[in-house]
Formats: structure tokens, sequence, C-alpha cells
């Protein structure tokens, strides 16, 4: 994925220097990291749904099973495009939905994989749905239900429950100076232009 948002960030720069050859040959390598991408995703989801989702039995499990089914379907969701992209959006909300259900009544929200579950499926709203209110109203629940029960965190998780805590808070304080930044602009653009 890093290879493809590296190769995606040449290419617009090449496009914007009109270097058609360069662009050519870029698509060329982009197109075959994709479908790299997307076999090895293909195959996950395959093993997520044939073996491990049927067969989990502990509430921990099972989240983490569906919210890796709705982490791949959200990977193929970062690179494809038209109905491809619907379909894999679509799918990994249904896996985030299902394992939202069950961390709700199973994890505590200070529990390591409940916190990761919400930071993953709050980055799908944010940049594969384009919804930051709601990614960031996910974001602010989870890390303000983990704060009411920091003091329930066993020590064993600790570690990897505040870091989790604080990938909420930073992508919260970022999400939303970007918002005030884009509404900043809307203010000023319809300000100043009527």
């Amino acid at each position: 994925r890093a290879s493809w948002r590296i190769v995606s960030s040449i290419e617009q720069k090449e496009e914007s220097k009109g270097s058609e050859a360069h662009v050519a040959m870029i698509k060329t390598y982009r197109a075959k990291i994709e479908e790299e991408l997307a076999e090895i995703c293909q195959d996950i989801l395959k093993v997520l749904e044939d073996h491990l989702i049927p067969n989990a039995e502990l509430g921990e499990s099972k989240v983490f099973y569906h919210k890796m089914k709705g982490d791949y379907h959200r990977y193929l969701a970062e690179f494809a495009t038209g109905d491809k992209r619907k379909d894999a959006s679509d799918k990994s909300l249904e896996a985030y939905k299902s394992a939202s259900d069950v961390a709700i009544t199973e994890l505590p929200p200070t529990h390591p994989i409940r916190l990761g579950l919400a930071l993953n499926f709050s980055v799908f709203y944010y940049e594969i749905l384009n919804s930051p209110d709601r990614a960031c109203h996910l974001a602010k629940q989870a890390f303000d239900d983990a704060i009411a029960e920091l003091d329930t965190l066993s020590e064993e998780s600790y570690k990897d429950s505040t870091l989790i805590m604080q990938l909420l808070r930073d992508n919260l304080t970022l999400w939303t100076s970007d918002m005030q930044e884009g509404n900043f602009f809307f203010f000023f653009f319809f300000f100043f232009n009527t």
C-alpha cells in the first residue's frame, strides 16, 4: 500500500508537469501494484471468510477477524474505481459494523482490539466514505468511552490501549482542523464573492 501511495503521488506530480511518457510508464507500474495488492487482499479475505470468521468463538476473535475483513476491503476500496470501489466500500462497512456490534456487547471500551476497530472504522469513514463528521463522532465516542474507564485498564493492555487512544486523538485533531480550514475557506470564499 505504501508503494501504491508513493507511485500515485509521483504520477500526479508527473501529470502536472505534462510529462506524458513518464506518466504512461508510471500508470503501467501502478496498475501492476494494484493487481498484486488486490490478489493479496483477496487471498486474505478468503481465509477470513472460509476459516477464521466461521470458527471464531470468543468475542475478541470475532471482533478482530471482522475488523480485519473490514480493513482488507478498505484497502481494496483505496485504489478501486466505479462499481469495484462501491462493492469494496459496502463490504468494508458491513464488516466494520459486524465487528462493532460484537465489540460493544463483549469488549470493554478500553480493550485494544475495540479501540483499534474504532480507529480503523473512523479512518474508513474519513478516507473512503468522505464523511469527516461520522469519522470524528466515532473516534471521539471511542476515546471518551475509554477515558471514562481508564482506571479499569489492565496492566498488560495499558500500553497498547493508550497508544491507540493517542492515535484516535491525533486523528481527531487533524480532522477537526481540516474541517475548520474547509469551513473557513468556504466562509472566506462565500463572504468575499457575494
